[in-house]
């Protein structure tokens, strides 16, 4: 279980060796600058992507409220901010696994795909949790060589 939750650590920038401690720190909450370092490596050129993890109202007010008192930590995602981005965080780890670099993992999930009914790979993860292992599962048959 360790190797899935290391992945998904190093690339929201965290430190949570394992799945408990990610676990933990989804329960916490997550920084923005988690969400920050994952939106700008998933989807770089649009600017709107994190109101898919976080409304936009809500992310301008935890920035603004994190801006005005410096002496705070930063701001945090809630629980279920934080654990849709974890699911986006280990599915993009596995797809750069998979494809060895951003540009054809990007690729990957912005394209409709047939055995998800030509829906995005993307969209199919961040709409509910059943969607992570479907589109993992697509991944681990491109990883082993088997049909997909």
């Amino acid at each position: 279980m360790t190797a899935i939750a290391d992945p998904v650590s190093e690339v929201l920038g965290i430190r949570a060796s394992g799945p408990f401690p990610l676990m933990a720190a989804v329960e916490h909450g997550l920084p923005l600058s988690a969400l920050d370092r994952l939106i700008h490596s998933v989807a770089p050129s649009d600017s709107k992507f994190a109101f898919r993890i976080i409304p936009r109202a809500t992310l301008a007010r935890r920035r603004k409220a994190w801006a005005a008192a410096k002496d705070r930590p930063e701001g945090r995602l809630s629980a279920e901010e934080g654990a849709r981005l974890a699911r986006l965080a280990g599915v993009w780890a596995m797809a750069l696994d998979v494809w060895g670099g951003e540009d054809a993992a990007r690729q990957f999930m912005f394209e409709a795909h047939p055995l998800l009914h030509d829906r995005r790979p993307i969209d199919v993860v961040l709409e509910n949790e059943l969607g992570r292992p479907v589109v993992e599962g697509i991944l681990g048959r491109l990883q082993y060589g088997s049909a997909v």
